[in-house]
């Protein structure tokens, strides 16, 4: 046990260094993990280079942390894909969206898995993942949003799906929470228009589950994670999970689920 502790402690650490080479801070306090996006002079545009530290993050998350908060230094959360991909120079050492395509379909198909690898985790029953919202919220910004269970939003958030007026398609498992968030026409709308949903909008429709002044942003993130934490870890877990699957399950299926997961906790606390 102690070795296994020490190994993540170890890759914590590494992860912490690596991270920060790649512009993305990533601090631990007890039960609560922070992750910084922190190019505010490019107003924390996103690479390649950002999405692998973001899949590492999750790799090397250590098992105490319960709630992870996803924000942006300076005024905007993220104004998405870095433009320097789209051109044939690219990021250095990072190629670009020209050197990508002409890889071959393997390639080509492990390289978005591999992005899409830093959202992914997020969704974890074992965690509870806020997003801290403020300006703009573009792109792959939005879709970094959408990732997370909640999203807090200062009243100055401007979300954007960008990628369809550039002749992308979002893919940075963003569309299936949009639908579910919003409705399938909603996010037709939302998408095709690449319009700009401003925290009023994001409120009425289900983007945002609280809108606050900007300067009170990181103390309602506090105290919705407080709340969090209040609650039986196991039976938050439990429930997640629960929620999660209600989709996809029948009324009867998700009647059989419960009992399943009641009978666990159950044992657990009075057995």
């Amino acid at each position: 046990m102690a070795e296994a502790q020490a190994r993540q402690r170890g890759g914590y650490a590494d992860e912490v260094s690596a991270a920060a080479e790649n512009g993305v801070r990533f601090e631990v306090d007890g039960e609560i993990a922070t992750i910084t996006l922190d190019r505010p002079e490019k107003r924390n545009a996103q690479t390649f280079a950002t999405w692998s530290a973001l899949a590492r993050i999750g790799e090397s998350l250590p098992e105490q942390v319960r709630v992870v908060v996803v924000k942006g230094e300076g005024p905007s959360f993220s104004a998405g894909i870095d433009l320097r991909m789209f051109t044939p120079e690219g990021v250095p050492g990072q190629g670009s969206f020209s050197s990508a395509a002409t890889s071959d379909d393997a390639t080509f198909e492990q390289r978005i898995r591999q992005a899409q690898a830093g959202f992914l985790w997020l969704r974890r029953p074992e965690i509870v993942s806020i997003a801290a919202v403020q300006g703009h919220a573009i792109g792959a910004g939005f879709q970094l949003a959408l990732a997370c269970d909640l999203r807090i939003v200062a009243d100055d958030v401007s979300f954007c799906m960008k990628e369809p007026a550039l002749g992308l398609v979002p893919d940075l498992t963003g569309t299936k929470p949009l639908v579910e968030l919003v409705g399938l026409a909603k996010a037709i709308d939302i998408c095709l228009t690449a319009r700009t949903v401003h925290a009023d909008e994001a409120m009425r429709i289900g983007l945002a589950e609280q809108v606050v002044v900007g300067g009170d942003l990181d103390q309602a993130v506090r105290d919705k994670v407080a709340q969090l934490l209040a609650v039986n870890r196991d039976a938050a877990v439990a429930t997640k999970r629960l929620l999660q699957g209600a989709q996809g399950r029948t009324l009867e299926e998700q009647s059989v689920a419960e009992g399943l997961e009641q009978a666990a906790r159950i044992k657990a606390l009075f057995g």
